[in-house]
């Protein structure tokens, strides 16, 4: 079989890339490219097949022996992970140049191939100690990326909150390891469903891997973190390495006994985390940190759809579980192209004005057309409109949930409230990117550097037109993906193996290519009709005033007004305002900030308590004996108190 040496090429390839990235940038760029396309062959030839790949090596580490297995679920996101892998790298050659960081840009160059090579062993790997070592340099190299411009504040301290998020996930991953290995007698993985006993360590595994994905309310590393790292690593985390949280529920989900309640657990955790992930998207001014909270809400989506698979398989495998699988593992694929493209676009704009904040933006699809064609074709795919790819995924899951909807019994009542709730999460969605849209791209600049932007060079456009055209094509002809998913859906489950295609996706890229055909044809018409009638310029209507200034726009504030309101309990926005006074005011201004709640309310007051108890015992340790001498007689007496009562009693 073709995968083995592919991958030990795409290996190589990868390690080359750490060591060419401090010296040589084009030898790494060209090393990092072969390895990701090797992955990319080795991924599909094990989709587009029957057959798993298995190696395993005689040479121990830790003791144990290198075991990689990789099947059609692992495949599945490794084929992501090559796309975007590649896609980043040649565009990081631009973006993140010597030139203007040429002490952090061959620093990064190593740490992405790191973070690209442990990923891939994560995926690979079938024993439980090399998985944590794996995921552990993954999570170390995501780090140091994160902090690559590690002379800004802001960035160091969303670097810090990252890895301490990680560890607390690792943790509760070792726990889960550590109990498994102890109960098999070993470190090796594969399928147990048969050991009945195992089912309850899943709740241990539950929140390390909802950690990594940022399921709400363990979110709070997110936002931060793919706001401040470069904005092709952001792609990469969005689009992939969020996602490894996912890969781990469904692989051990699939390879352990489920106990009972964690389909509806998951279900309506991930239809919680949809709704007020888009919530907290439409508040935020930070085009980024928008583009994060995103990622939360499209995790969300993900997990409504496997909490589904979950309550259809405990249903004597339900069909409707397993087109509720199908809907979770297409939007894995959906949502890494169409975000990495997102955030490729948004760091185009940061390239090009040196903000993320939309309010100082505004006007920039005269000056950076590619771009913002691009971000709204992004837009309209992560809004789950036709004909793109997002519509296909999401449109899966509501199958699923009508279907279960209709059942008895437990699954229809966590059917019901998710497909309230994700409708209500997919119309917000819509709302957020025409925010950003509009106020990014339409209007006229707020500031002279907005002004002033200049679209990116081929580097930076090539691989957003890549990841456009797979968006578009997933969209018109997503039964071509079948295959790979429902292999991936086989492997999870192998009842549900051999499946043909849902209906609805047999005639959905029919339909979806009627659509753009005939928005295509309506926009030549359009344009020809009003070619011929010519063309009149004048003002838009300006409210009365003589001269307008480009502040006599909406910003994104405004925009958000009334539906912050909504959820202004969850969301607590801090608002800054200074009223105009008199009757020719000099100057005012109103400043809405949404916070990070979780954080910045129920965490950070907690760990400033725990700090401040800490501090109280520290004054315990002056170093005077005699002291020392009192504490252990109290210890002693109030001991001594608590057993003589006992015994009274």
């Amino acid at each position: 079989m073709m995968s083995g040496p592919l991958l030990l090429l795409g290996g190589i390839g990868l390690l080359a890339g750490i060591v060419f990235g401090r010296r040589r940038p084009r030898l790494w760029l060209v090393a990092t490219v072969i390895g990701n396309a090797s992955l990319i062959v080795a991924a599909a030839l094990v989709l587009s097949g029957p057959d798993d790949w298995q190696w395993r090596n005689g040479f121990p580490i830790g003791g144990e022996l290198l075991h990689f297995r990789l099947d059609g679920l692992s495949g599945l996101f490794l084929l992501l992970l090559g796309i975007v892998g590649a896609a980043g790298a040649i565009y990081a050659r631009e973006y993140w140049s010597d030139e203007h960081h040429a002490e952090s840009a061959p620093r990064g160059r190593a740490w992405w191939s790191a973070m690209i090579l442990s990923m891939t062993t994560v995926l690979l790997s079938s024993n439980g100690l090399h998985f944590l070592i794996a995921w552990e340099v993954f999570a170390v190299s995501s780090f140091f990326l994160i902090t690559l411009d590690r002379a800004n504040r802001e960035v160091r301290a969303a670097g810090w909150l990252y890895l301490a998020c990680s560890h607390v996930g690792t943790l509760c991953l070792f726990g889960f390891f550590a109990t498994l290995a102890a109960r098999t007698g070993g470190w090796e993985l594969g399928p147990m469903r048969e050991q009945a006993g195992l089912a309850p360590l899943l709740w241990l595994a539950l929140p390390g891997f909802a950690l990594k994905a940022g399921l709400f309310p363990v979110h709070i590393w997110l936002p931060s973190a793919h706001a401040n790292a470069p904005s092709h690593v952001s792609a990469l985390m969005s689009g992939v390495a969020i996602k490894l949280g996912i890969y781990g529920l469904l692989r051990f989900s699939g390879w352990l006994p489920v106990p009972a309640a964690l389909g509806p657990v998951v279900i309506s955790v991930g239809a919680v985390t949809a709704l007020l992930g888009i919530a907290f998207a439409f508040a935020q001014d930070d085009v980024k940190r928008l583009l994060a909270y995103c990622s939360v809400e499209n995790v969300g989506i993900i997990f409504v759809g496997i909490g589904g698979g979950l309550l259809g398989m405990a249903h004597a495998d339900a069909p409707w579980g397993r087109v509720l699988l199908a809907g979770a593992l297409l939007h894995v694929w959906n949502h890494g192209l169409f975000k990495a493209l997102l955030f490729l676009c948004a760091g185009s704009v940061l390239h090009a004005t040196g903000t993320r904040e939309m309010t100082r933006l505004g006007g920039l699809w005269r000056t950076m057309p590619w771009t913002a064609s691009l971000f709204a074709l992004g837009s309209v795919a992560i809004s789950a409109l036709p004909p793109l790819n997002g519509f296909v995924g999401e449109w899966l899951v509501y199958l699923g949930l009508f279907d279960a909807s209709t059942s008895h019994g437990p699954a229809a009542w966590a059917a019901m409230p998710a497909t309230l709730m994700l409708a209500t999460a997919g119309a917000l969605a819509l709302a957020t990117f025409l925010k950003a849209g509009a106020v990014i791209f339409l209007g006229v600049p707020r500031t002279r550097a907005a002004g002033h932007a200049h679209e990116g060079g081929r580097l930076m456009r090539g691989p957003m037109l890549a990841l456009a055209a797979l968006c578009v094509g997933t969209g018109l002809a997503p039964v071509l993906l079948w295959p790979a998913i429902n292999r991936a859906v086989g492997v999870w489950n192998s009842s549900w193996v051999a499946g043909a295609p849902p209906a609805p996706l047999l005639t959905l890229g029919l339909v979806n290519l009627t659509l753009l055909a005939a928005f295509a044809a309506g926009s030549v018409w359009l344009w020809r009709k009003a070619h011929a009638n010519g063309f009149r310029r004048g003002l838009t209507w300006d409210c009365g005033y003589a001269a307008p200034t480009p502040r006599m726009q909406y910003t994104g504030g405004s925009f958000a007004g009334i539906v912050t309101g909504w959820f202004a309990e969850i969301l607590r926005p801090e608002r800054v305002q200074q009223r105009p006074r008199g009757p020719f005011p000099s100057s005012a201004r109103r400043i809405q900030r949404a916070p990070e709640t979780v954080l910045e309310r129920v965490i950070a007051p907690a760990a400033a308590g725990v700090l401040r108890v800490s501090s109280a015992a520290r004054r315990l340790q002056h170093g005077r004996v005699q002291f020392y001498i009192l504490y252990l007689t109290g210890g002693l007496t109030a001991l001594a108190i608590i057993v003589w009562w006992g015994g009274i009693q």
